[in-house]
């Protein structure tokens, strides 16, 4: 019985010390353990949201993909969470109009993990 119990916790333990690791479309691998993640029920294509506050650092999951946006704000992401339209209110003043949105990671930093 002792054994049962001992292999069961260290199962659960194990369980919570595994790291989520997502794949970023033209990134890669990152790590999430320093990210606030959000699923997001109440859009239907904004499906995840992962906000790393000290780097300002935003991966989201669109249709089963996942992309990154650099030097976001917090104000902009805490905006972002509130709006009644997801959709639209990242359309507009995240992802942008154009190849080159506000928050492209391209043309802003991208904190190395």
């Amino acid at each position: 019985m002792i054994k049962l119990c001992l292999a069961l916790a260290l199962s659960i333990w194990s369980i919570g010390v595994q790291a989520e690791t997502v794949d970023v479309k033209y990134r890669g691998a990152v790590d999430l353990t320093p990210f606030r993640c959000t699923d997001t029920p109440r859009s239907s294509i904004i499906e995840r949201v992962c906000y790393d506050r000290q780097n300002q650092y935003m991966i989201i999951r669109l249709k089963s993909t996942y992309y990154h946006y650099c030097e976001l704000p917090e104000a902009a992401f805490t905006a972002f969470m509130a709006t009644s339209s997801m959709g639209q209110y990242f359309n507009a003043n995240i992802k942008g109009t154009g190849q080159d949105g506000p928050f492209d990671c391209r043309t802003h930093r991208v904190p190395n993990y």
